[in-house]
């Protein structure tokens, strides 16, 4: 079974710095239909004007991926991490007991676009901790993200795994799904068929008791898979 999120039917809100489309309630956008699938809790397709970005605040028991698609981000947090990524890196912070952050683009006159994606823990109050990685050599379908860090993966306190499709057009690829868990598929750029079905930039798709998922795109493509519990 496929369940559709077309992207025109997301929460937005722009704050004139901040544009931003989420795909399950965020902060002032709430719909009870609509509160994540899964552990996944949060998609927020953020775009930050030159020079702007989010103050240092904080989060607990969550954790939180960012994957850049343009620009530069400036991230800094209080367990001392200091860094900048760029489009096809990914960033995991596991919040744990507490952390505080700031994100920022630096750039003078460069847009930023990034997806932030936060899925809630198997465990809480655990020690914070950080990491990054580049991932724009990857083609085709990679792991970026899973529990035990495997196949040069980002480990997260979950028993969930993400993958990136990056595609060119008429590309195909597949991925056995297993038994009992639950996918979300996310186009974060281009387009592709997912079992037959169409989706675009900024569409998702929950797919349940579905043999395989198998991808075609349709141009230039970068999607985001979730296999959840």
């Amino acid at each position: 079974m496929i369940t559709l999120r077309p992207a025109d039917e997301r929460g937005h809100a722009n704050l004139g710095w901040l544009d931003s489309h989420h795909s399950f309630s965020f902060a002032d956008y709430y719909d009870p239909r609509h509160m994540g699938v899964s552990q996944l809790r949060v998609i927020n397709d953020d775009r930050v004007a030159p020079r702007s970005g989010f103050d240092a605040h904080p989060h607990r028991d969550m954790e939180i991926v960012t994957y850049m698609l343009e620009g530069t981000v400036e991230h800094k947090d209080s367990m001392g991490n200091s860094s900048r990524l760029r489009a096809g890196e990914v960033q995991v912070m596991s919040a744990g007991s507490g952390v505080v952050h700031s994100e920022y683009n630096p750039s003078a006159s460069e847009p930023l676009h990034l997806l932030q994606i936060w899925i809630q823990p198997r465990e809480s109050r655990v020690p914070p901790r950080y990491a990054q990685k580049d991932f724009s050599n990857l083609r085709g379908l990679g792991l970026l993200v899973s529990p035990d860090g495997r196949e040069g993966s980002l480990p997260i306190r979950q028993d969930a795994c993400l993958y990136l499709a990056r595609l060119d057009d008429r590309q195909r690829t597949s991925q056995p799904a297993r038994t009992g868990r639950t996918y979300y598929l996310h186009v974060a750029s281009g387009s592709l068929q997912v079992n037959g079905v169409s989706l675009a930039a900024g569409d998702g798709a929950t797919l349940v008791d579905e043999p395989a998922i198998e991808l075609e795109a349709r141009d230039k493509t970068e999607a985001l898979l979730f296999d959840l519990p």
